[in-house]
């Protein structure tokens, strides 16, 4: 990630808020202030074009029509694979899967690759950051095989214990599920040198991307992930869509996890045959329209630049911490060096969700709970926290906004600043 920048540089890096309409209306009389980013990204005009147009003007089922409209939106859903590829550093257009996000994604992973790969006494290891998304899979198929999990801690600092997960690394570990960007605390784990050290015992590796996609460019030949895993909607793209990266010979040797159509070679009452990769693990007729938007989505965040998103968000970060640690009773949870543009933070006396409700009467939104991660709050004796997080159309002004409200809130309960 940038470098810290001064909590006092006020001057915006990006100023792309008018391409997202649903700026232009007011919340409770109030202008909208998103910083609810993690959860899902608000949707470029460029986006809903592209989607409205499919349906519009494009619309038809793929890879089985022999007319002119399916052949065409076949070759757009075609292109779009073609520009994940590109945007992950893919060897080739086939080692890309389309599925629901990055829980399909996962839960793919776990039954094709877990419950045909793992045994009894194998070891599945993971971390405290991980979202549930990426700890109850394999709980099931712990369950199913005998595996065991293991899990390696984080520091008070939000950081992982690097110490402990290189540690945990032995000749039983199979397989090894990290996340790059923790949704909840907004650490950035040094993937690379974690998956090279798992890649000396032999160990699968499959990495979360939903929350770093969107902040900072991704090249999984670089990293050596036999997976990786991320969701449109957290990217500026459509919901109900996502990717599963995998390394093609992996993909390859794996058994399809739905039947139906299109994912197959030929069918008789007595035996199928698979179709070859990606093809096999995308049943039925997928969300060709959200593919579609998924390309468009990808394509606008290459227009602007990883490099300038990141630049912007980080200067949004260091001035959010700023801010908020002026704040009496505020504590912000999880200071990892390095972080991705979240900041989560408890008030004193002010429940997470009495924070929401309040800054929601300002048209500020944040996120209170916690955060599909309940491994990680009980690790850091919390029940969860209030999660500002931050986008390319975020600005200063939100920020100050986010401080206003909070004041009124401690005002209300009677805290003084």
């Amino acid at each position: 990630m940038s470098t810290a920048v001064s909590s006092t540089v006020r001057e915006p890096i990006l100023d792309r808020r008018a391409d997202f309409p649903i700026f232009e209306q007011q919340v409770r009389g109030k202008s909208l202030v998103y910083l609810d980013n993690g959860a899902t990204t608000q949707k470029p005009q460029q986006v809903i074009d592209a989607e409205a147009k499919f349906y519009a003007e494009q619309n038809a089922n793929i890879h089985r029509g022999v007319h002119w409209l399916s052949q065409y939106a076949t070759d757009l859903y075609d292109q779009a694979r073609v520009t994940v590829q590109n945007f992950l550093h893919a060897a080739r257009p086939e080692e890309i899967v389309f599925t629901r996000g990055t829980t399909e994604g996962i839960n793919l992973v776990a039954y094709s690759w877990g419950m045909e790969n793992l045994k009894e006494g194998d070891e599945i290891l993971l971390t405290e950051l991980e979202h549930h998304s990426n700890i109850v899979p394999w709980q099931l198929v712990a369950k199913r095989t005998g595996a065991v999990i293991k899990v390696a801690p984080v520091l008070d600092s939000g950081a992982l214990d690097l110490d402990a997960y290189y540690q945990s690394i032995n000749e039983r570990t199979r397989f090894v599920g990290i996340v790059h960007v923790s949704n909840a605390l907004g650490t950035v784990n040094p993937v690379k040198e974690m998956i090279a050290a798992a890649r000396e015992v032999g160990a699968c590796v499959l990495v979360d991307g939903a929350q770093a996609v969107a902040h900072m460019p991704v090249d999984v030949q670089s990293l050596d992930c036999d997976f990786y895993v991320f969701s449109g909607h957290k990217i500026y793209g459509p919901t109900g869509i996502g990717v599963l990266y995998g390394k093609y010979a992996v993909l390859d040797s794996m058994v399809p996890w739905q039947g139906g159509g299109d994912m197959i070679h030929t069918v008789s009452f007595e035996e199928s045959t698979y179709a070859p990769v990606p093809q096999r693990f995308e049943a039925g007729t997928p969300n060709i329209a959200g593919v579609v938007g998924l390309g468009a989505a990808l394509e606008y965040v290459q227009s602007v630049g990883l490099d300038k998103i990141d630049a912007h968000e980080q200067a949004l970060l260091h001035y959010a911490e700023a801010q908020l640690q002026q704040l009496p009773g505020l504590e912000i949870i999880g200071q990892a060096p390095g972080k991705a543009a979240v900041v989560s933070f408890l008030v004193e006396d002010i429940h997470p969700h009495d924070l929401g409700t309040i800054l929601d009467a300002d048209g500020v939104a944040i996120r209170a709970g916690h955060h599909c991660a309940m491994p990680l709050m009980t690790r850091l004796g919390i029940p969860g926290t209030a999660r500002a997080s931050f986008a390319l159309y975020n600005d200063f002004e939100d920020v100050d906004a986010l401080v206003a409200s909070l004041k009124k809130a401690q005002k209300l309960f009677g805290v003084e600043s």
